[in-house]
């Protein structure tokens, strides 16, 4: 536009000069940018995208076993569950490419993926090592922050737009990337009929989110936020984006273990009590039956193929995330420490005893941070400026801070 509405009397929104002083200017919802700000302000971007430092994607298409060895480097245990993603993503790149065969009349679904775990068993790792494995971009959100449309929250195209971030704003690697949405479970509604008040983040959520997952062209505000009409929106296809979604269902082993009890299926014929159970086999009974009664829409359900249980991760293997993977914690925390030239040594016992405590608050392998944490801060904090240049994690100094 070159002239303004001869109603309007307005100034640039950044320099103040009169719209009646300017040949060229740009009109918002909110106010004007007159042209010279506006080219101003286009050289001060561009200069900050090259200043920033892009990740550098060229995706992988790595076989079954070269995706679980990868995995295991990572993260310890859970060997069903990395053997259900590694065959998952798999197919679903050789998807991407099958697809774009022409000559190929069959056309291959998608199949995103459900993980079911207790807290910290593993399910976001899982999700986030995947994706660094196979070089593609990746994005968390977190379903509870979403909202049905005409309610306050995020709607379910902010979660495109991180992907398309993380891409570095190229919309086509977007499409070919890994979306985990976290606390699935957390959405179900509220009941298995419908209810007659509003379910803002319940089914409402469900419905979006199943749009999304299928495979739409979805509108997406470049800016995040809610959309409006006078908007350039970014459109992208998720057809090819895979979907995995995480949650611990908490409880729903009773469910599943009433269910196969009544029905005398399997191992739950010989008993009178889930007591009898432990959650992981009760686990391997999970049908869509369960999670429909759970509170997720079977539309959902039918979206998500492939469902992997995760195991509660055991004192053992607690113990082994500690040391044994490449970014293991306390890898870390020798690694933190070195910067500032000071050794840290730990001893074993220190390991078992938060170990132990994470199990008695069963945060599982996400406590251990928080307890590792609360015992290093002090140290963390007094020992850059010290000239002791050791450092010993002993019994006696963890158990003054965890009892």
């Amino acid at each position: 536009m070159s002239k303004k509405n001869n109603e309007k009397k307005d100034v640039c929104a950044l320099c103040g000069r009169q719209l009646n002083e300017l040949s060229r200017y740009i009109e918002g919802n909110e106010g004007f940018l007159c042209s010279d700000c506006s080219a101003i302000a286009n050289d001060y971007f561009n200069a900050h995208l090259k200043s920033r430092k892009e990740v550098k994607y060229d995706i992988k298409v790595l076989p079954p076993k070269e995706i679980k060895a990868l995995l295991d480097q990572y993260v310890i245990g859970q060997d069903y569950a990395k053997k259900v993603l590694s065959v998952s993503v798999y197919n679903h790149y050789k998807r991407i490419t099958q697809n774009n065969d022409d000559k190929n009349d069959v056309e291959l679904e998608k199949s995103n993926v459900l993980l079911i775990g207790p807290t910290g068993s593993g399910k976001t790792l899982l999700a986030r090592t995947l994706a660094k494995a196979l070089n593609v971009p990746f994005a968390i959100a977190d379903a509870t922050t979403v909202t049905e449309a005409g309610y306050v929250g995020d709607d379910v195209e902010n979660i495109l737009l991180r992907l398309i971030q993380n891409a570095n704003g190229d919309i086509k690697l977007a499409e070919k990337g890994i979306i985990y949405i976290d606390e699935i479970d957390k959405i179900s509604r509220k009941g298995e009929s419908r209810s007659i008040t509003r379910d803002v983040s319940g089914e409402g959520v469900q419905q979006a989110l199943l749009k999304i997952i299928e495979g739409t062209i979805s509108s997406v505000p470049p800016q995040g936020g809610r959309k409006h009409p006078h908007q350039n929106n970014l459109e992208i296809d998720t057809s090819n984006i895979l979907f995995i979604c995480g949650g611990a269902f908490i409880d729903i082993e009773k469910s599943i273990a009433e269910r196969t009890s009544k029905k005398g299926l399997g191992f739950a014929a010989e008993v009178n009590s889930m007591d009898n159970l432990n959650y992981d086999e009760i686990m391997k009974n999970i049908t869509t039956e369960d999670l429909v009664k759970y509170g997720i829409i079977p539309e959902l359900i039918g979206r998500l193929p492939v469902i992997a249980t995760l195991e509660e991760l055991k004192e053992d293997e607690l113990l082994r995330i500690l040391k044994e993977p490449k970014n293991s914690l306390t890898k870390q925390y020798k690694k933190l420490f070195e910067y500032d030239n000071i050794k840290l040594n730990i001893e074993d016992s220190v390991l078992k005893i938060i170990v132990k405590k994470a199990m008695e608050e069963k945060t599982g392998a996400r406590g251990l941070r928080a307890l590792f944490e609360r015992v290093m801060l002090d140290a963390m904090y007094d020992l850059p400026s010290s000239e002791n240049k050791n450092f010993e994690l002993t019994e006696e100094y963890v158990n003054k801070y965890i009892s």
